[in-house]
């Protein structure tokens, strides 16, 4: 825990030196510990970015409403809807660089207006192993990633948010609702909403970790492998429910969840 704690006092080193951020949160794990230390570190000169979109699902938004409610910390919402991006609809490779090239550019404007230096995210070390092109965006535009200066994997970043009894220390991993559709499948508003609305349902009957990635009219539900055998006990409602939401075909991954399970058509 020394050590741990060594990266956890860099960071509010390295935060210090920004000198006011703005930071980019969306309520998952690494974006709720980064603003906690960052509001810890820098008071009022750290501030919460939030955006809402069709990709950004209203539990979410609720959640990241409330902690900084709780907590204190200024929140500011922006609009940044993806599919009025040119291409975005059209779901290329780069689908992730062409979101956040849009989403960072704007927190950068807000932050400039307000005199606010940095605009900070939420990547830790982990991320660095993966397809990522938002880094690119990251990168371009002079975005500042805290956790990774820090050198925090999100083994580490949970352990340090339940120690500071962060409601997200045990949160799922999560990701916007566009990456559940396979790459060069048109995204729609409409099927954004059946994405979600079918998560939920899994939510609803317990399950923690989950993606519904949608092919075509096919759903393909991915959650933990020790999950499965309880999900096949679900499985006539699930398939009822969900071909109401619009789905003709509801199928189950044996495979279990995978982050960025996606990427695997292009080789990555």
């Amino acid at each position: 825990m020394d050590e741990l704690h060594e990266k956890k006092r860099a960071l509010e080193e390295y935060l210090r030196s920004l000198g006011s951020v703005a930071v980019a949160f969306s309520s998952g794990v690494d974006s709720t510990f980064l603003l906690k230390v960052a509001h810890d570190t820098l008071g009022n000169r750290a501030v919460a970015v939030t955006a809402r979109s069709c990709s950004f699902p209203s539990r979410e938004l609720k959640e990241a409403e409330a902690f900084c409610r709780d907590e204190g910390i200024e929140q500011i919402l922006v609009d940044s809807e993806e599919l009025n991006i040119e291409g975005f609809r059209q779901n290329p490779k780069n689908r992730c660089y062409l979101c956040k090239k849009e989403l960072f550019t704007k927190i950068g404007a807000i932050a400039a207006g307000r005199g606010i230096a940095w605009v900070a995210e939420g990547s830790n070390v982990d991320d660095e192993g993966d397809y990522r092109p938002g880094m690119q965006a990251v990168a371009e535009l002079g975005i500042k990633s805290p956790l990774r200066q820090a050198g925090l994997t999100k083994a580490e970043i949970r352990t340090l948010s339940r120690e500071m009894g962060l409601p997200t220390w045990d949160k799922p991993s999560f990701a916007c609702l566009a990456s559940r559709f396979v790459y060069g499948e048109t995204i729609s508003e409409e099927k954004l909403a059946m994405v979600e609305q079918a998560e939920q349902r899994l939510l609803d009957l317990g399950f923690r970790q989950v993606r519904v990635r949608i092919h075509g009219d096919l759903a393909r539900i991915e959650v933990m492998p020790e999950d499965l055998s309880r999900l096949v006990d679900h499985a006539a409602q699930l398939d009822r429910d969900l071909r109401a939401l619009g789905f003709a075909y509801v199928t189950m991954d044996l495979g279990g969840y995978k982050t960025g399970s996606m990427n695997r058509t292009l080789g990555v």
